[in-house]
C-alpha cells in the first residue's frame, strides 16, 4: 500500500482500486527481472486502454503505437506481455494514482545514465520526487523507498549515499496519463460470470479455454504449495482469480455438461462476487483449499513450449506442469523452442579474407584522447560565444533563470552571471554550468549539448582495454543471400577500473567475450564497419556499468550502439533478417558523433 500522500490511490476494502465516485490516472506497468514494476510510456499507456475500451479480453499490440515496442503484446486475458520472438513473458497490471500526482500532470522525472541518455524513474518514486518539489523542499531521501539516494533539488543531482557518485536528473513535461472517471462497465469486467450453456466449440475458443485450464492449474499448485493448502478464517471467503484468469470448476450437477467459471473461496465455497482483476497488480494473498480443472471435451494437445529460454518458467517448473495438465485430463505435448543460431559453421583460417575498402583485420583499443594542456574553461570558451543580454528563460543544468547567476560556485576568470550560447545548435546555458557539466563528464576535450545532444569536438568513451577484430566469412545472412558476412569479434579482459571509471580500484568482470558480431558484406555494411572502427578507436563500443539482463554491476556492457550477435536467427532480437537495422545503428553511431561525414572517400 502506498504511503499517505504519495499520490497513488490506496486499496479501497481490498478491492485493489479506488471508490468508484473518484477520477484516477491510469498508468500500466511491467514487472522487469530486478522485481520492480517499469512504467509503459503515455503514449503506450492510451493506447493500452482504447484496445481495453474495445475488447477487455483482446491483445494489445504495442509496435502499433511505439516501433521499439514492435515484438511485444499484451494479452488482456491473462495480464502478461509477451515477447514473439523469444517467448518471454512477463506480468504486467494497471495501477491507480490521483490526477493531481505526476502522471496526472504530465510530469517525468529522469536520471542521466552512464550512456549519457536520460532513464525515467519508476512511477511511484517520480510521484514522490514531484510531491517534494512542488512543496519546494530542498532534498528528498529516498531510503524510506528502498533507495539510498539523495535528490538535491537546487543541483538537480541524484547522490549515492554509499559511493557518494553524483549524477545528473531532470524534470521534463509530456503528455498526462489516461483518465478514468466512474464506475468500470460491466463489459469491461472479467473473467465472466457463469454460463449456463455448452462452451463454443470453434477452434479457437477451444484453444483459449485449454490454455486457461492450463494456466489455473499451474497457479492453484504454486499456491498449494505456497500456503501448504490451509483453509482460511472461518467464514471468510475471497474472489480468487490469478493474473486475469478465474479457477475454473466443475458443476456438481448430474446428467450436464455444463463448464461454470466458480471461484473458489478461502473455506471451500463458491465466493460472493467477482472483482476486477485487471486492477489488481497480482495474486490475491490468501489461503485457498484445492481447486481441480475441468476441460470442455475435445480439446487438443496443449504443448509447453520455451523450455530452454530465457523467461519466468523454469524448466523443472514446466515438468510440474506437464504433470498437473496430465492429472486434470490434458493431453501434454512437451516441446522445446527452437534454439537461436548464434554462429556460422566452422570456417578454415584460409577461408577468412580481409574487408574490401577497410585497412588491416584488427584494432587495438588506443589510449585516451585527452586535449593536453586544456582546462575546463578553454574547453568551454572554444565551443560558445558570451551573450550580451541573456533572455529570461531557464538554464536546463542549474534551472535557475539565465537572467540570475549560475547556481554553481564560480571559478577564476568566469563570473557566475556570465551566460554562453553554444555555436552549432544556439543553445545558452551559464558558462559555470557547462564547467560543471565538463568536469562531471569524461574530461576529453568535447562538449555535449544538453538540450539537443549536438557533440562538439571529438567526444570518447570509457572504454576498458581490449581489441577488435574484423574480417569476411563465405556464408550469408539470412536476408541477404547475395551477400558474404563480415564477422566482427570483440574481445576485452576483465581488469581493475580507473579513474574514468565508476568505481576506480575495483574489479570488473568482462561476461561473454569474445563477442562476435555480423554485418553482410555490402557498401552499407562496410560503411557501417568503418564507423565502428572509428568508435571503437574513441571507445564508445563498451563501458563499464550495469548489465540490464543480468543485473551484474561493475561489468562490461554495450553503449548505446547495437550490434547483430546472432549469425541464422532473429530469436532473441539481435539477429536477421532486420531490413532496418542497418540504418538505425548508423543513426545510433551518428548520435555518438560518429557520423558519415567523419568517413574519408
Amino acid at each position: 500500500m502506498a504511503r499517505p500522500g504519495s499520490g497513488v490511490l490506496v486499496s479501497v476494502n481490498g478491492l485493489g482500486y479506488p471508490p468508484q465516485n473518484l477520477a484516477r490516472v491510469v498508468v500500466w506497468e511491467w514487472l522487469n527481472e530486478h522485481g520492480r514494476w517499469r512504467p509503459y510510456n503515455v503514449t503506450t499507456c492510451h493506447h493500452i486502454e482504447n484496445v481495453l475500451k474495445g475488447d477487455t479480453r483482446g491483445t494489445v499490440v504495442l509496435g502499433q503505437v511505439d516501433a521499439q515496442l514492435a515484438p511485444y503484446v499484451i494479452d488482456l486475458q491473462s495480464m502478461h506481455q509477451f515477447r514473439q520472438d523469444t517467448g518471454t513473458m512477463r506480468p504486467v497490471h494497471r495501477n491507480f494514482y490521483e490526477p493531481s500526482s505526476a502522471p496526472g500532470k504530465g510530469v517525468v522525472w529522469e536520471w542521466e545514465n552512464d550512456s549519457g541518455s536520460w532513464t525515467p524513474y519508476d512511477m511511484e518514486i517520480c510521484v514522490t520526487i514531484q510531491n517534494a518539489y512542488e512543496k519546494q523542499h530542498p532534498w528528498l531521501d529516498l531510503t524510506s523507498l528502498g533507495f539510498c539516494y539523495l535528490i538535491d533539488f537546487n543541483s538537480m543531482v541524484q547522490t549515492n549515499r554509499q559511493s557518494q557518485r553524483k549524477r545528473r536528473l531532470r524534470r521534463r513535461m509530456d503528455l498526462a496519463y489516461p483518465l478514468i472517471m466512474g464506475s468500470i462497465p460491466k463489459s469491461q469486467s472479467w473473467p465472466v460470470g457463469a454460463s449456463s450453456g455448452q462452451p463454443c466449440s470453434c477452434q479457437q475458443c477451444i484453444l483459449v479455454n485449454s490454455t486457461r485450464a492450463a494456466s489455473n492449474a499451474i497457479l492453484a499448485s504454486q499456491h498449494r504449495k505456497l500456503y501448504g493448502g490451509a483453509t482460511g478464517p472461518s467464514g471468510a471467503t475471497g474472489t480468487h482469480t490469478f493474473a486475469g484468469t478465474t479457477l475454473w470448476s466443475p458443476t456438481s450437477s448430474a446428467g450436464t455438461n455444463n463448464i461454470q467459471h466458480n471461484n473458489i473461496s478461502a473455506g471451500g465455497g463458491q465466493a460472493k462476487a467477482e472483482q476486477n482483476n485487471l486492477n489488481r497488480p497480482g495474486t490475491q494473498r490468501i489461503s485457498m483449499g484445492t481447486a481441480r480443472g475441468a476441460i470442455p471435451p475435445g480439446v487438443p494437445p496443449l504443448p509447453v513450449k520455451n523450455l530452454t529460454v530465457s523467461g519466468p518458467v523454469h524448466p523443472a517448473i514446466a515438468g510440474m506442469t506437464g504433470i498437473l495438465m496430465c492429472a486434470a485430463g490434458l493431453p501434454v505435448c512437451l516441446t522445446r523452442a527452437p534454439k537461436p543460431i548464434l554462429h556460422p559453421p566452422p570456417i578454415n583460417k584460409s577461408d577468412m579474407k580481409p574487408v574490401p575498402g577497410v585497412n588491416g583485420i584488427r584494432r587495438k583499443t588506443k589510449k585516451k584522447h585527452l586535449r593536453r594542456g586544456k582546462n575546463p574553461e578553454d574547453v568551454v570558451r572554444r565551443y560558445t560565444e558570451k551573450v550580451k543580454v541573456a533572455p529570461d528563460e531557464d538554464c536546463t543544468i542549474c534551472r535557475e533563470r539565465l537572467v540570475m547567476s549560475s547556481g554553481y560556485e564560480g571559478v577564476k576568470g568566469i563570473k557566475p552571471e556570465v551566460v554562453g550560447k553554444l555555436g552549432k545548435c544556439g543553445h545558452m546555458y551559464h558558462l559555470l554550468c557547462l564547467v560543471a557539466m565538463y568536469n562531471n563528464g569524461n574530461k576529453d576535450g568535447s562538449l555535449q549539448c544538453p538540450t539537443c545532444k549536438a557533440i562538439y569536438g571529438e567526444k570518447t568513451g570509457t572504454q576498458p582495454p581490449g581489441k577488435m577484430e574484423y574480417h569476411v566469412i563465405p556464408h550469408c545472412l539470412p536476408g541477404y543471400p547475395e551477400y558474404k558476412t563480415i564477422r566482427i569479434v570483440y574481445d576485452i579482459p576483465a581488469g581493475l577500473q580507473t579513474t574514468e571509471h565508476p568505481n576506480p580500484g575495483k574489479k570488473f568482470s568482462a561476461r561473454g567475450f569474445p563477442r562476435h558480431c555480423y554485418l553482410p558484406d555490402n557498401n552499407k555494411g562496410r560503411r557501417v564497419l568503418k564507423l565502428l572502427i572509428m568508435a571503437w578507436d574513441r571507445r564508445l563500443i563498451f563501458t563499464i556499468g550495469t548489465s540490464s539482463t543480468t543485473g551484474e554491476s561493475d561489468t562490461v556492457v554495450w553503449n548505446e550502439i547495437h550490434h547483430k550477435t546472432e549469425f541464422g536467427s532473429n530469436l532473441t532480437g539481435h539477429g536477421y533478417p532486420d531490413p532496418n537495422y542497418l540504418d538505425n545503428v548508423l543513426t545510433e553511431l551518428s548520435a555518438q558523433g560518429v557520423g558519415q561525414d567523419n568517413l574519408k572517400d
